[in-house]
């Protein structure tokens, strides 16, 4: 007998019921932080550019902070690599743009 018979068979195509929302927490919060995203990429395309970036900034610095409290097995699409690689990382963009709408000048048009 191999091994192959001696394992369950895999469940059909059919049979598996498509998932459609996130299973963790940190799923929730990842679709919370993208939403803000796009959010400001939509205040950038139609309000300033300056406001867009500082919601992108916020949502940056949000998606780090959850990345830092929530549990690595209730983390879900916020982890992906080592906790504090991606606070570091995320918390770093999130905060260069908001320091870049904040001391870029205003030009003339």
């Amino acid at each position: 007998m191999t091994v192959s018979e001696t394992e369950p068979p895999l469940p059909a195509e059919d049979d598996a019921a498509p998932r459609r929302y996130p299973s963790t927490i940190g799923g929730v919060l990842y679709l919370l932080a993208l939403a803000a995203v796009v959010a400001g990429v939509c205040v950038a395309f139609f309000d300033g550019w300056r406001s867009g970036v500082r919601w992108i900034g916020g949502a940056l610095l949000f998606a780090a902070a959850c990345r830092l409290l929530v549990p690595r097995g209730q983390a879900g699409m916020l982890a992906v690599r080592s906790r504090w690689l991606d606070v570091l990382m995320v918390a770093g963009v999130g905060g260069l743009l908001l320091l870049l709408a904040r001391s870029i000048p205003n030009q003339p048009l």
